[in-house]
C-alpha cells in the first residue's frame, strides 16, 4: 500500500486538527507577548495574576479543543495493520504515561503561573526552575504533550495520529525558537533593573 493511502490530508477533521495544532502556539505566542508589552489584560482584568490565569484557562480549554480535533482526525483515516496488536497498544500506553509524568511534574515544578506565561504577565519567579524534570529535558512540557500524542497515536494504529504528531512537534520546536529568547530577555531586563537599584 502506497504510502497516500495510510492518510488523507483533504479529510476536514484532519485539516481541522492541523489548524487547531497550529493555532495553539501561536495564539498563546502572539497574545503574551503583546501583554508583555501593552499589559492591556493586566489593567483589563485589574491585576496580572487574574489576567495570567484567565489566559491559561483559556490556553487549557484550547488544549482539550485540539485533543478533540486530533482524536477526531485519527477516527475518520485509516488504521496500519502493523500497530494493531497488543504489543503496539501497550508500548503507546507506556509513552503516554512518560509523557503524562514529564507534563503533570512540569506543572507541579512551574505552578499555574509559570506553567501559562505569568513571566509575560510580569509575575517572575525567583530563580530556575531546576529540579525533575527540568534536571533531565530542558523543555519537559513540550516533550511529555508531544510524546501524549504519540502514545495515543500508536494506541489506535494511525498514521494519521503520528503525522499530527509530527505537526505538534514541530509547532512547538517552532515556538521554543521564539519563547525562549523572549524568556530570557524578560529575566534579563530584571537583573538589569536590579543592578541598577
Amino acid at each position: 500500500m502506497a504510502p497516500a493511502t495510510y492518510i488523507d490530508v483533504t479529510d476536514v477533521r484532519f485539516v481541522g486538527a492541523v489548524l487547531c495544532i497550529i493555532f495553539n502556539p501561536l495564539f498563546w505566542n502572539v497574545v503574551a507577548r503583546w501583554e508583555h508589552k501593552t499589559r492591556v489584560l493586566t489593567r483589563l482584568f485589574g491585576s496580572p495574576y487574574t489576567a495570567c490565569y484567565s489566559l491559561g484557562t483559556v490556553l487549557v480549554l484550547l488544549v482539550f479543543l485540539r485533543s478533540h480535533c486530533f482524536s477526531e482526525a485519527m477516527k475518520t483515516q485509516p488504521t496500519l495493520e502493523g500497530l494493531l496488536g497488543p504489543a503496539a497498544y501497550y508500548a503507546g500506553l507506556a509513552v503516554v504515561g512518560v509523557g503524562g509524568l514529564l507534563v503533570a511534574s512540569s506543572f507541579f515544578a512551574l505552578g499555574f503561573v509559570g506553567t501559562y506565561l505569568g513571566d509575560y504577565f510580569g509575575i517572575l519567579m525567583e530563580e530556575k526552575v531546576t529540579g525533575f524534570p527540568f534536571n533531565i529535558l530542558r523543555d519537559p512540557m513540550y516533550v511529555g504533550s508531544t510524546m501524549n500524542y504519540l502514545g495515543w497515536a500508536v494506541m489506535n494504529a494511525s498514521p494519521a495520529g503520528l503525522a499530527l504528531t509530527a505537526v505538534v512537534a514541530i509547532c512547538y520546536k517552532v515556538a521554543l525558537m521564539y519563547e525562549g529568547p523572549f524568556t530570557e530577555e524578560i529575566y534579563q531586563q530584571r537583573e538589569k533593573s536590579r543592578k541598577n537599584k
